[in-house]
This record gives structure tokens, sequence and C-alpha cells, in this order.
């Protein structure tokens, strides 16, 4: 049943029944979080007859209807301190919203077949990601350098395990949500295959088995499977990256996400790392797998190799479709070690052997 104070059939109760909807218990807690924003500035938007777009009946709800809200959202006017006013774009969280609205017209209408308009207003709106002409917001990019010192202040600082994670994701180029939320002590060297680890990426179900050995048994990644190999003689089973530092609140070692698929905590802790280190503080997490693919292409890796390496299914991010096997996984990482080592002037370190 609805709360009293929504009329039935309007936008406000459209977003009530996506809320109420187990849809929406199914996304995790940053998107639910994101939606709302989106969600409140749709319904919030006072129209010209003095009323907010969410009191309206989506019924009487038009692509033109539409199209008019989102481009009064997509400006935004501000007073400076000296009185002159300017005129901005927030095209990053307009078309969020409309991503939001049109979700929750989806759901509305399966829940709710006889009181939602089958036709959804929000969809297929063109939405452009940036403004022509502007450069494209990009996320920075952390260097070998930056890394080697996240990971000393981490372990200064007792997160020995987020210092490990940075590492994986720069070596597999993995995002935060599948490190902190997917990966499993199950997932490397297993009894079945102690020479691979399981990658699995939650973005597009992509999964890989990747080889941790070249043809002679030389260890494509020595110092990340050292420590994987310590925290797996600590732990048995469940997500590998917990929170171990020895001033935790809690006596039991809790995962860095929680059930909710929150990280915000895990960031801040980022955050504070990032500082301690003196490193820029623009970087984030997600900085480390972009160094890792920025590593990839500096050490000539292929668009093939590339792609390979990031389970990339199409070629948005990278030119050509091709096969993906383990011989490209090896030559890739033998490619990405060989600069690394030319620019740490240790050319000649041996990695070890299989055990």
């Amino acid at each position: 049943m609805s709360p009293a104070s929504l009329a039935p059939g309007t936008f406000d109760w459209l977003v009530w029944s996506f809320k109420a909807h187990q849809k929406w218990k199914e996304i995790d807690h940053k998107t639910q979080r994101l939606y709302g924003q989106g969600l409140a500035l749709f319904a919030n938007h006072e129209l010209k007859d003095g009323s907010r777009a969410g009191s309206k009946p989506i019924s009487a709800f038009t692509k033109g209807f539409v199209d008019a809200v989102y481009a009064k959202l997509l400006v935004v006017e501000r007073q400076l301190a000296d009185g002159t006013t300017v005129k901005y774009e927030r095209r990053r969280f307009a078309n969020a919203a409309m991503t939001a609205c049109r979700r929750a017209w989806f759901v509305g209408q399966r829940a709710h077949e006889t009181k939602v308009p089958e036709m959804n207003p929000f969809s297929r709106m063109g939405l452009r990601s940036r403004t022509p002409g502007l450069p494209r917001r990009e996320t920075p990019t952390a260097k070998w350098a930056e890394l080697v010192a996240f990971r000393h202040a981490a372990q200064k600082l007792g997160f020995s395990s987020i210092a490990t994670a940075a590492l994986l994701s720069w070596e597999w180029l993995q995002r935060e949500e599948h490190v902190f939320g997917i990966f499993e002590i199950a997932h490397y060297r297993p009894e079945g295959r102690p020479d691979s680890v399981r990658i699995l990426h939650p973005k597009n179900g992509e999964e890989a088995w990747w080889p941790l050995f070249d043809e002679s048994g030389t260890a494509l990644f020595p110092e990340l499977m050292t420590e994987l190999d310590a925290i797996k003689q600590r732990q048995t089973s469940g997500l590998v990256f917990r929170r171990d530092h020895p001033h935790r609140r809690s006596s039991v070692s809790l995962p860095w996400i929680t059930e909710r698929k929150d990280l915000r905590y895990l960031r801040s802790v980022v955050k504070k790392i990032i500082a301690a280190a003196g490193l820029r503080n623009e970087l984030s997490f997600t900085s480390f797998r972009h160094g890792g693919f920025t590593e990839g292409a500096d050490s000539d890796l292929t668009d093939s190799e590339l792609r390979t390496a990031g389970r990339h299914r199409s070629n948005y991010q990278l030119p050509t479709y091709a096969k993906r096997t383990r011989k490209q996984l090896i030559v890739a990482s033998k490619k990405r070690l060989m600069q690394r080592s030319e620019l740490d002037g240790l050319t000649d370190q041996l990695a070890p052997k299989r055990t």
C-alpha cells in the first residue's frame, strides 16, 4: 500500500513504487544513492505553474515534457559574491537523473501495468555524455612510483590488505568492486588449477583464468603472488581482502565491502593513505587500475593484448577485436614486467620459479 500522502499515479508515487520493489533492493548502495539523488532532482523541479514535476500524473507525461524538464535541469545558475550570475552545465548529473527515471518507469510498469503507461518517455533521449568541444573528464592515472609510495604508506599505517589490493588492481586491471567484493580465496591457485587465478569482471560478466607462470615456470607476478600466498595461508575461505589493520574496532576481520555493497569507508581510508604518502589528492583506488592500463600501452602491448588483459567485450575502449588466449596474457605480462624493470633499473632481477 502506498503512503496516504502520495497520490496514486503521480511521479512521486512511481518513485515510491520503485523503491518499494525488490529490484531496488538488488541495487548496490552506491547506485541507490545516485538513483535517489536523480529521482529527487526531477521530482522536485518547479514547473511554470508553481507545482513540482513529481506531483504530476505520469499518464500525462510526454517525451516533449520530459525533454523540456531535462533542458532546465541541465543548466544551473549561480550568483557570485560580486552579484554577477553565471551559468554552467551539470550534464553528468542531469543524465544520471534521466537514467534513474527511466529505470523507475520500467520497474513500475512491470509492477503496475494498468497504472504505468507502456511508453517510457525517458527512453531514447539521445543523451550526450559531454558538451561538444569540451574535454572529456578523465580519471587521474597513477604512475608506478606513486603505486610504490602508496603501498609503502599503507603498510606503514597497518593497511596491508589495501596495499596488496592496489598492486592486484594494477597487475590484473581489476575494478575495486571486483577486488573487494568478488575476489575470494578459492579463486587464487585452487587445488585443481594451482598455476592460475580466476578473474571475474562484474561489469560485463566476463570470466577468465589468468596464468601465474610462463612456459618456463617463471612467476609473472612475483611480488603480488608472495603477498597473496601469505594471505591464503592465514585464510581458508571467503573474500581475500578484509579489514586486517591492528587498530580496527571489531576483533573479527570483516570484509572492506559491506553487505549493501558499500565501499565508502574503504575510499576514505584510501584517501588517508594517499595523504600520508604525499601523493596527488585527486588520485583514488581506481587510478591504480588506469595506471596498469597505461603501463601496458607504454610497454608496446598490442590492442589485442590490452583488450585480452582488460577482458573488454567491445571495441569501444580498444579499436580491434581479437581472440583471447593464454599466450596473449603471458606475453602481455612479460612486456609489462620488462618495462617496469627498465624504469627501476632492475633489468637483471630474477623472478622466483614455480614451486
